[in-house]
């Protein structure tokens, strides 16, 4: 085989969102790839996720518009909440960027456990033997033109290329630039998914929404075609420092961290069946991610607090950045990586700064009476503040940007 027609072998280290986006977008394309995930089973921990404009290109491409449809729910709207009052203002409904408005593609709303699925059958439909659970990595090697990854299990594999999707506690990464510096931000966050047939008729529509205050902010929005209602509140706090996702608090305490908080919001956590808490935490962003034929992807390299809803979104992008980017150069697997850094780690970078500066938008003492608030919601939510905070974002095509 010369080596114009050589087709790389890629190991992705995680079967999370961003490693299976990857997979799918590179074995449509041609490209071999194996997932090797440490969990025993798959399946998504969380609760709901926004996939914004620039995510839903990546899974239009990736041929699973028809499962994004029928899962996701097309909000009509997003708003913004006065935390005590409900008092309304109404964030896109001129632009109709929920459903798409001046960008090409709309905004879902998801349950992560759906999103999930769809991508891991999208990959068992192009390779039934792709994913391999119970695959804990524990070190690689690079030797030549091969990168051997060894596992927990005492196994091993081998191929031409490495992504290390293994998330924020990547041993991938933490093999190539050393553990990863992070800082504790003073906030906690709650979830919990609400039974929309148990909440009154005029929280069930179809919107999502930002409630915000001097001290913290509630964001909600309808899952699961209207059958689930997520809920995340986020508050200052600085008595609670476990990252982990699946930590369960109580209905007391939640309210508590809301004192004074509208009905809606209350009933909200009163209703949801179980309601878990995690701090929040900041890491420094990497000035690289490749080394060689080894590279990171989603939380393993740029980890960025939830403010502006671009997590996910980022681990889609770099999966469809990442399989063009070798399949234009399959045979320089290195330049490849080199190539699909350079095209995202400005990107990722400025989305992570952008995301931690929100903490004070959301959360800011102008708003403890309704003058201060409408002075302050006409000042940050206004059109020309919402198009700057959001087009650059949203506007992002990355089935078409330059590689």
């Amino acid at each position: 085989m010369s080596p114009v027609e050589f087709q790389p072998h890629v190991l992705l280290a995680g079967a999370g969102l961003g490693g299976l986006a990857a997979a799918v977008a590179m074995l449509r394309s041609g490209i071999d790839v194996d997932l090797y995930e440490q969990a025993p089973n798959l399946g998504e921990v969380g609760a709901g996720v926004q996939i914004s404009s620039n995510g839903t290109a990546v899974l239009f491409a990736l041929g699973l518009e028809e499962a994004v449809r029928h899962h996701g729910v097309l909000v009509s709207d997003k708003e913004i909440r006065l935390w005590n009052t409900g008092q309304t203002w109404s964030l896109f409904k001129r632009d109709g960027i929920p459903a798409g408005g001046r960008f090409k593609y709309p905004m879902f709303m998801m349950h992560r456990r759906d999103l999930h699925a769809m991508l891991v059958d999208a990959v068992r439909k192009l390779k039934p033997d792709a994913i391999h659970l119970a695959h804990k990595v524990t070190h690689f090697e690079q030797q030549g033109s091969e990168v051997h990854l060894h596992f927990e299990n005492r196994s091993s594999a081998k191929g031409n290329v490495l992504v290390g999707a293994d998330g924020l506690h990547s041993l991938v990464r933490e093999q190539l630039f050393g553990k990863a510096r992070a800082e504790f931000t003073g906030q906690v966050v709650w979830r919990g998914l609400v039974p929309m047939d148990m909440l009154p008729k005029d929280q069930r529509r179809l919107i999502g929404t930002n409630w915000v205050g001097p001290q913290a902010h509630v964001t909600c929005y309808p899952l699961q075609r209207g059958k689930l209602f997520n809920f995340v509140g986020q508050v200052d706090r600085t008595d609670w420092l476990v990252e982990s996702w699946v930590t369960e608090g109580t209905t007391e305490e939640c309210l508590a961290d809301f004192p004074g908080w509208h009905e809606d919001v209350h009933r909200m956590i009163r209703c949801a069946p179980k309601l878990f808490k995690w701090a929040l935490f900041l890491r420094e962003t990497l000035p690289q991610w490749s080394v060689g034929r080894v590279t990171l992807l989603g939380d393993s390299c740029h980890a960025m607090l939830p403010y502006l809803g671009q997590g996910a979104n980022m681990a889609l992008e770099d999966g469809l950045v990442l399989a063009r980017c070798i399949a234009q150069w399959p045979s320089d697997p290195e330049l490849a990586l080199q190539r699909y850094m350079a095209v995202r780690i400005d990107r990722t970078r400025r989305i992570v700064e952008a995301s931690a500066a929100m903490a004070g938008t959301f959360h800011n003492k102008a708003m403890a009476d309704a003058e201060g608030a409408q002075r302050y919601i006409d000042a940050q939510w206004n059109g020309e503040q919402v198009r700057a905070r959001y087009d650059w974002i949203y506007g992002y095509d990355p089935t078409t940007v330059s590689i």
